[in-house]
């Protein structure tokens, strides 16, 4: 991008945290609050989101060579789905047009949430920035250029930045037990899918987080070693078949390390980087909501900041690491059904299949328990199989790179909005 006014203006709005901070800013400040209080209220948002996304980067970290060892181990190639991948190869065409769509976008949230009965302000920086790509490059494929681009994509960026929240609101009351907090994130679609399943066959169901165990493995109670003990095995058993089918390449992954130690340690890092983001979060609730209600107050009556998927999980910590599982296992069928169709293969990926599925297992716990969280997050993981492969069409020549968007609502607007262009062809 050769503008360095608009990359000062994408760096500062994809940020969350610097975003997030500034929305605390401006609420303390119109709640004419002390300026400690201002600095301290502001500070310790900024901080939480740095919290919150140091947890995600050390997740992520933990999980990249499974990607590369499952595929190893079971000798698969296809395209692995991943926003931040395809982003890139995009932003070097479409940086300005995004810069814009996502700038406009923004005001245009704001003005829905101040004159329409949906009060939610996306604050999720990196998911606006990503589908104001998404939506640029599909009305670029279709043709359309220029003012037309930017305007059009403008206007569909910020009524997916309040109607994707109010998909959510219903069962984020149920999770929450507040009307305080919206959810920002782009794979919302996938979520209320999870819920609705929940409804469905959680009649009955427990919570996730009133697991029953004997006394000698109340130990399991903790999450983080709950979390630690499930992923090291997991981590064992898909690092044991790559080193069976191809040692060479285990060698290249986890260089002069021994096997058992790299898993362990991958393993416990995963746990850690969850219990960093659960720390963040927490942080980032204890900040933000007091200070919004300075914005709803004076800018936007009755507004709700609609915030990052982890914003749900201390909420409830087991349906985590369950609706993981069932998510990724979604993945998994979906792929083999995807390899009996000879469609396009979409290999699960491991990191959104955590963060998605994860808070795939909160939305089917809240509404259906334990069944909820199993079944809900495994339909959610199907989702996000399928999905991306009607998607890939419809993005121009970037349809042709080895990866592509990998979270529900992308699929489902981005099909949607390629519909649409092709009647004008």
């Amino acid at each position: 991008m050769d503008n360095p006014i608009l990359k000062f203006i994408i760096d500062i709005l994809s940020a969350p945290a610097i975003l997030v901070g500034l929305v605390s800013l401006i609420g303390l400040v119109a709640l004419r609050k002390p300026a400690s209080e201002v600095i301290k209220g502001t500070v310790k948002t900024i901080m939480g989101f740095l919290v919150l996304g140091a947890g995600a980067d050390f997740v992520v970290k933990a999980l990249q060579p499974f990607g590369a060892l499952f595929e190893i181990g079971f000798n698969l190639r296809g395209v692995v789905p991943n926003n931040e991948a395809i982003v890139a190869q995009a932003l070097g065409t479409l940086g300005q047009q995004t810069a814009l769509i996502m700038a406009f976008g923004m005001v245009v949230n704001i003005l829905l949430a101040r004159f329409t009965r949906f009060k939610y302000i996306f604050l999720t920086g990196h998911h606006t920035l990503y589908m104001a790509c998404m939506i640029a490059a599909i009305l670029f494929a279709g043709g359309m250029r220029g003012v037309a681009l930017v305007l059009v994509g403008s206007l569909i960026l910020g009524l997916a930045m309040v109607l994707f929240p109010a998909l959510a609101q219903p069962t984020m009351r149920k999770i929450t037990g507040t009307d305080e907090i919206g959810f920002g994130h782009f794979s919302t679609v996938g979520y209320w899918l999870s819920a609705q399943v929940g409804k469905l066959v959680g009649k009955g169901s427990k919570s996730t987080e009133e697991m029953n165990f004997p006394k000698s493995l109340n130990f399991m109670r903790d999450t983080s070693v709950a979390i630690s003990i499930t992923m090291a095995v997991i981590y064992f058993v898909v690092t044991l078949v790559a080193l069976i089918n191809n040692p060479t390449k285990l060698v290249e992954i986890t260089g002069a390390q021994n096997w058992v130690v790299f898993a362990l340690l991958k393993a416990l890092s995963f746990a850690g980087g969850v219990y960093i983001i659960l720390a963040g979060v927490r942080l980032v609730l204890g900040e933000i909501v007091p200070a919004f209600k300075g914005i709803a107050e004076k800018l936007v009556p009755n507004a709700k900041p609609a915030l990052d998927c982890p914003v749900v999980y201390p909420y409830a910590p087991n349906a985590v690491i369950i609706g993981f599982l069932s998510s990724f296992a979604g993945g998994l069928v979906g792929m083999l059904i995807l390899i009996a169709l000879r469609a396009t293969v979409i290999l699960p990926g491991v990191v959104p299949h955590f963060f998605c599925g994860a808070t795939a297992g909160v939305f089917g716990n809240a509404t259906g328990g334990r069944r909820g969280a199993v079944l809900g997050a495994f339909a959610q993981g199907l989702l996000l199989t399928f999905l991306p492969v009607f998607l890939m069409p419809t993005l121009g020549d970037l349809g042709f790179a080895n990866t592509t968007f990998s979270d529900a609502d992308f699929g489902v607007l981005g099909i949607l909005l390629g519909k649409i262009m092709a009647l004008f062809h």
